[in-house]
C-alpha cells in the first residue's frame, strides 16, 4: 500500500510538494509556493523567475484559451539543451578529452515545427543537430540546419529518393551522414553517390551484444531490427576498400534503446562499441565520430532507481561514464578520440510540455451509512451482514472482511434464484461497500498491510472525470503504462482527502488513468481534493513533451488540444508567445474523410423536411443550423 489518508489537523504546502514527489521528479524546475499554488521555474534553481501556474491559467482564461491546453515553456527547452552539453564540455575538461561533443535532436521524439524550430535556434551555440529517419523528417530537418559544425544523421530504411536527398544536402553544406542500417543500403548509396557526383560521408550501424534494460530492451542485442552483424561490417569494410572509398565511412553508430534506467548497460554498451570503432580505425577507415544514439533516461516516476520509468543516474554521471569508457579502449589502441554524438530526444524534450486540464464531474463512493433497515423476513445472511460494521476494528479487520465477502457472495448467488428482493440485494451492496471502505482505513494504520487489502484502494476510488483524452495526448499511459507526473496545480495547501483514479471524455474504459508515481511501488490511485461547485479544479501532467504528440490519435475524434507556448523572463513576466488552436469539429471529421460542407449540407436537408413534415418551424430550423455550424466549428472538447 503507497500513499495513505490518515487525518492531521494541519496541512501544509511542502507536505503536498513531497506527498506528489516534485522534488524527486521535478528537477528543480517545479516547486510549491507557501499559498498552496504549484510553479514553474523554468531556469532550475533560479527561483527569481518562478511563476504559479493558477496564473498562467488566468492568462489563458482571459484570453480565450479553453481546457485543455498543451504549455510548451521555451525556457525549459532551451534549459535542457544547455544542461546536456555543458554536462559533456565538463566532463571533456576534466577528463581531457581530446575531441568534442555534438548533440543530435531526433525529430521523431516530437516533430512539431515550433519544438524542431526552437531547438535549431537554442542549440546553435553548441551546433547542436539533428537526426532524420525518414523522408518527411529529412526535409524538415534540412529546411532548418544552417550551421556548418552541426551534423545532419540520416537513420532509418532508405530508398533512392531518401539517399538523393541526402546527397543534396550535403552539396549545399548541411554535414549530413548516411547511415548504413542494413546491407542492402551499401550498394544503394553508391550508385547515388556515382550518377550525382557526391562523395558520401558514411556511417555504419552496429547490432551489439550488449542489451539494455526497460522496455526497449529489444532494440539493442543480436536481435535487434536495424544494424550490422559484425561479419556484415566487415563485408562493408572490404566493399568500400574495393571502391576507393575505405576514406567516406566516418562514424560508427549504434541505439541501446531509449529510456535505459540502469548505467551499467551504458557502459557496457559503450566498451563495446569503442573496440568496434578501434577495429575499424585498424582497418583503415577514416572514422572521428562515434555516435552513441539515444538513451538518457528520464526520472518519471522520481525514484532515481532501475524501474522503467526511472533511472539510476543523472546527466553528469552519463556522460562522465560515457568519455571514460571511449577514453579506456581508445587510449589503450593509441587511437585519437573521436567526436562524441549523443542522439538524446526524450531527455530533451520531456520537461518542457504540460497538459493542463480542468475536472468535469466525480463519481464518488460515499462511505457513510445509515442503520440498516431490516424487514422481519430479511434472509439471515443479510442479518449477518448488517452486523459486521459494528464489530469492525484494527484487531480483527481481516476476519471481518473475509466473513463479509462470504455473506456479499451468498446474497447474491440468493438473488439469482428470486430467494431475496432487489431492495434487500441493493442494501447488501451498500453495507458491503461501506465494509470495504472502513477495511481500508484501518488496514493502512497497521504496520504490515495484507494482501487482500492492497487492491481495495482503487475499487474504492472516485472516479475524477477530466476534460482531455488519454488517446490524444497521453498515448503512452494507455498503450505502454508509462507513468506521468499527475497533481493538482493549485490548493496544495489542503489536504487531498479523496483517493481518485482520472477518466477522460471518451466513451472506452481504457481512457483513464490508473497508475502514479510513487516511491515503493506505482500507485493505484492518486490523492485529490474535494470539487468546489464553485470553482475549477485543474490537474496538469507532466513531462509529456516526447513522442505524445505525435502519437496521439483521434479516439472518440477528439483532436488535438490547444498548445501555448510560453516564456518567463527574469523578472517572472509570462510572454505567451504563441498560440495554436486546437482541432475543431470540422478538422477532425475532415481527417477521417468527412467533407464538411456535405455534412452541413445534409444536416440541412434534414431540418428542411422535418419542416415540410411540421415537425420543427422555420425558426427553429434557422437556430438548429446554427447550432450545428456552431457546432461544427468548435472544439472537440468539453467547452463552459
Amino acid at each position: 500500500m503507497s500513499k495513505t489518508f490518515h487525518e492531521s489537523s494541519a496541512w501544509s504546502a511542502a507536505e503536498s510538494a513531497e506527498f506528489y514527489g516534485v522534488p524527486r521528479w521535478g528537477k528543480g524546475l517545479f516547486n510549491v509556493d507557501t499559498k498552496g499554488d504549484l510553479c514553474v521555474s523554468p531556469r532550475g534553481e533560479s527561483k527569481d523567475c518562478s511563476v504559479a501556474f493558477r496564473e498562467i491559467i488566468d492568462g489563458l482564461c482571459e484570453r480565450g484559451v479553453d481546457m485543455p491546453v498543451l504549455l510548451r515553456f521555451e525556457d525549459i527547452l532551451e534549459s535542457s539543451i544547455n544542461a546536456i552539453n555543458a554536462a559533456f564540455h565538463r566532463s571533456i575538461a576534466e577528463s581531457g578529452y581530446r575531441n568534442v561533443y555534438r548533440g543530435v535532436y531526433p525529430i521523431k521524439v516530437n516533430q512539431q515545427e515550433q519544438v524542431v524550430g526552437k531547438i535549431c535556434t537554442f542549440g546553435a551555440r553548441h551546433h547542436h543537430g539533428l537526426e532524420a529517419g525518414s523522408k518527411a523528417e529529412l526535409i524538415a530537418a534540412i529546411s532548418f540546419l544552417r550551421d556548418p559544425e552541426a551534423y545532419l544523421i540520416c537513420n532509418g530504411y532508405k530508398d533512392e529518393e531518401f539517399v538523393e536527398l541526402a546527397l543534396r544536402a550535403k552539396q549545399m553544406g548541411v554535414h549530413a551522414v548516411l547511415v548504413v542500417e542494413t546491407p542492402a543500403e551499401l550498394d544503394l548509396i553508391l550508385e547515388q553517390s556515382l550518377r550525382l557526383g557526391v562523395r558520401p560521408a558514411l556511417g555504419v550501424r552496429m547490432k551489439l551484444s550488449a542489451q539494455g534494460g526497460g522496455r526497449w530492451s529489444e532494440s539493442g542485442g543480436d536481435n535487434s531490427l536495424f544494424g550490422l552483424t559484425v561479419a556484415q561490417l566487415i563485408t562493408v569494410v572490404d566493399r568500400l576498400r574495393e571502391e576507393d572509398m575505405l576514406d567516406t565511412l566516418v562514424l560508427l553508430h549504434y541505439h541501446l534503446g531509449s529510456q535505459i534506467p540502469n548505467i551499467r548497460d551504458i557502459r557496457s554498451a559503450v566498451g563495446e562499441a569503442a573496440r568496434i570503432y578501434a577495429g575499424l580505425v585498424h582497418e583503415g577507415a577514416a572514422m572521428g565520430i562515434i555516435d552513441l544514439g539515444g538513451g538518457l533516461a528520464v526520472d518519471y516516476d522520481g525514484s532515481h532507481s532501475d524501474f522503467a520509468c526511472s533511472c539510476n543516474y543523472g546527466v553528469e554521471e552519463y556522460c562522465a561514464d560515457i568519455i571514460e569508457g571511449v577514453m579506456g579502449v581508445l587510449d589503450d589502441a593509441d587511437i585519437d578520440h573521436p567526436v562524441l554524438i549523443t542522439e538524446s530526444g526524450r531527455a530533451i524534450v520531456s520537461y518542457h510540455s504540460v497538459l493542463l486540464f480542468n475536472v468535469l464531474d466525480v463519481s464518488r463512493f460515499e462511505s457513510a451509512l445509515e442503520e440498516p433497515q431490516l424487514d422481519d423476513d430479511a434472509h439471515e445472511h443479510l442479518h449477518r451482514l448488517c452486523e459486521i460494521p459494528s464489530s469492525l476494528t484494527a484487531d480483527n479487520v481481516q476476519e471481518c472482511y473475509h466473513d463479509a465477502v462470504f455473506y456479499r457472495d451468498e446474497l447474491r448467488a440468493l438473488f439469482k434464484i428470486g430467494a431475496i428482493s432487489l431492495r434487500q440485494r441493493a442494501l447488501a451492496e451498500r453495507v458491503f461497500r461501506h465494509v470495504m471502505f472502513r477495511a481500508l482505513e484501518l488496514a493502512e494504520t497497521l504496520p504490515f498491510v495484507p494482501d487482500e487489502f492492497v487492491d481495495l484502494a482503487p475499487r474504492l476510488a472516485d472516479v475524477y472525470y477530466g476534460n482531455f483524452s488519454v488517446f490524444q495526448s497521453l498515448p503512452d499511459a494507455w498503450a505502454i503504462d508509462q507513468i506521468f507526473p499527475v497533481m493538482p496545480v493549485h490548493r496544495l495547501n489542503e489536504k487531498p482527502t479523496r483517493r481518485a483514479i482520472i477518466a477522460d471524455i471518451t466513451c472506452d474504459c481504457d481512457g483513464k488513468l490508473t497508475r502514479f508515481a510513487d516511491l515503493r511501488d506505482v500507485a493505484r490511485v492518486l490523492p485529490l481534493h474535494e470539487l468546489h461547485e464553485s470553482d475549477e479544479y485543474y490537474l496538469g501532467v507532466f513531462l509529456v513533451g516526447a513522442y505524445q504528440e505525435t502519437l496521439g490519435d483521434l479516439h472518440n475524434l477528439l483532436g488535438d488540444t490547444n498548445v501555448v507556448n510560453l516564456q518567463i523572463d527574469d523578472d517572472g513576466r509570462i510572454h505567451y508567445e504563441r498560440e495554436i488552436e486546437g482541432d475543431s469539429v470540422a478538422d477532425v471529421l475532415s481527417y477521417v474523410e468527412y467533407d464538411p460542407q456535405s455534412v452541413m449540407r445534409r444536416i440541412k436537408e434534414l431540418a428542411e423536411q422535418a419542416v415540410r413534415d411540421g415537425r420543427m418551424s422555420v425558426v427553429a430550423r434557422r437556430d438548429a443550423v446554427h447550432a450545428f455550424d456552431a457546432g461544427m466549428r468548435g472544439y472537440t472538447y468539453f467547452e463552459r
